[in-house]
């Protein structure tokens, strides 16, 4: 959501740029083929090829990358290398592909040009675990800027729901088959088209779902707010977390998840990097448009009727975080919520904050998740490796 830029020039670099671009398509292309090929042999379950039980697993959440050339051309791949050192059921990007305006005469795509997505997709197929990922504001609510290119948001979505999910499965070296929402609609450039970015899956016993849910208020500011859109998109979005939190019920999972892109702000503590609001009654106080606040009921009651452990993870703001600021409507803590902030772009420092989270998942275990960050080697910045 927040727009940065480097404090280094960037230098135009254009054979850099066909050849990372020419990496990135071929990175693509093995690892379709490679998932073609398991998809082929039988893999590629709803159940992360094979972790049916209640043993424990681990997965990844980063999000809010790349934002720089520094960030596209080293500090991803360095955190791509780390997340493929470790044993992962899966990773989920949480939103944001690119800063939130393109950076002049960068050397990677830094608009919301066909060539981002194309980067993107390169970055998720290079993963060996399945690799989820939910859109982001910077990649298509914010696209409508000068600074973006001046592209329709909605088409952007369009591309983005074509290119990231035409099918039923994850990206990644190793896909997972998902559910897949196909009603309520959402809004498309022609008409009205399936949420095909609002996923579900249940591996080892724990349900996990991603909602499509933006920062910049959730379309409802900014260059050119699209209320109507919004109508719809929150509507499906509370639509698919009832469903999900039913489906969780009848399954007898031990916990959900819930991975989207905003911060919708969850109290009057958080000024600077969230909407502040009155954490009983949940309305925004800060005179901004509010496009969390019908979300934001419908999830507490259902995390007071779960009982059991709910994480929501999030990136937009750029704070990496683990906490519990949800109330009900008596101002008491809810115990078995966690939000979740992964780690995300800082580029004025270089790679800073390229980092990414490991979540030790026991379905056995009271709380379920167990949070542990992992700080890339390669990515240090102010303290070096010894």
């Amino acid at each position: 959501m927040i727009s940065r830029f480097s404090a280094r020039p960037v230098v135009r670099r254009r054979r850099v740029v066909t050849l990372f671009a020419a990496a990135a398509v071929a990175l693509s292309m093995s690892a379709a083929g490679d998932a073609q090929r398991g998809a082929a042999a039988g893999e590629g379950d709803r159940d992360g090829g094979g972790r049916g039980g209640r043993a424990a697993y681990a997965i990844a959440l980063w999000g809010d990358l790349p934002y720089s050339d520094v960030q596209a051309m080293i500090g991803v791949p360095n955190l791509i290398a780390d997340m493929n050192r470790h044993d992962l059921a899966f990773s989920v990007h949480d939103g944001d592909l690119k800063a939130g305006n393109g950076t002049p005469g960068s050397a990677t795509p830094t608009i919301c040009s066909d060539a981002l997505y194309e980067q993107a997709l390169g970055f998720f197929n290079a993963l060996d675990a399945p690799a989820m990922l939910t859109p982001g504001d910077n990649d298509w609510t914010d696209c409508d800027r000068p600074s973006n290119g001046g592209f329709a948001s909605l088409e952007r979505l369009d591309h983005e729901r074509r290119l990231f999910f035409a099918t039923p499965f994850s990206l990644g070296r190793r896909r997972l088959r998902q559910d897949v929402q196909a009603t309520p609609l959402c809004k498309g450039v022609n008409g009205f088209v399936p949420c095909l970015e609002n996923r579900r899956w249940t591996v080892g016993g724990v349900t996990y779902l991603t909602l499509n849910i933006q920062g910049s208020c959730n379309n409802l500011c900014d260059t050119l707010p699209d209320a109507d859109e919004y109508q719809w998109r929150n509507l499906a979005n509370i639509a698919w977390m009832n469903d999900s939190f039913d489906q969780a019920i009848a399954v007898g999972s031990a916990a959900v998840m819930i991975v989207a892109q905003a911060n919708p702000g969850w109290d009057q503590t958080d000024a600077t990097r969230a909407p502040v609001r009155d954490p009983k009654t949940l309305v925004e106080t800060d005179a901004s448009p509010d496009g969390f606040h019908d979300f934001l009921i419908a999830l507490r009651d259902r995390v007071i009727a779960f009982r059991r452990p709910v994480a929501y993870v999030h990136g937009d703001s750029h704070y990496f975080r683990v906490d519990k600021p949800f109330l009900d409507a008596a101002g008491r803590r809810l115990e078995n919520f966690t939000r979740v902030e992964t780690f995300g772009d800082n580029q004025a420092n270089g790679t800073n904050d390229v980092h990414w989270l490991k979540v030790a998942v026991d379905p056995r275990s009271r709380d379920v998740f167990a949070f542990q960050p992992q700080i890339v080697p390669a990515n240090r910045v102010a303290v070096a490796n010894p």
